[in-house]
């Protein structure tokens, strides 16, 4: 089992998440963070540090977000991985909470 980051993570884009995974996992779009399935080792360290609460086990990705355990896998495909926290972006609380945000999904 994986982990998948999920719609909440658009425009929000907190890297808490990515100081503690120990296999560096994880990838970083323009806006969005993504996690490869691959390499993650399910150690859950990651779910509890984001902010937007925008990590779930692939098991409990809530029905209406499914679609992004495969954007996940697709995208950490073309985007370079991330392992050091960085600032979010500055309207970042804004968008935290925003739903629907795919649309703003920028590859």
């Amino acid at each position: 089992m994986t982990f998948v980051v999920t719609d909440n993570c658009i425009k929000c884009k907190y890297t808490d998440c990515v100081e503690v995974c120990p296999v560096d996992c994880f990838y970083m779009g323009p806006n969005f963070l993504v996690i490869d399935p691959d390499e993650c080792i399910d150690c859950a360290l990651c779910e509890p540090e984001c902010p937007a609460k925008a990590i779930f086990a692939e098991d409990d990705v809530p029905d209406d977000q499914q679609h992004f355990i495969a954007l996940n896998a697709e995208l950490t495909k073309i985007w370079p991985v991330v392992t050091e926290k960085q600032d979010p972006p500055a309207d970042a609380a804004e968008w935290d909470g925003v739903p629907d945000k795919l649309q703003f999904l920028e590859r």
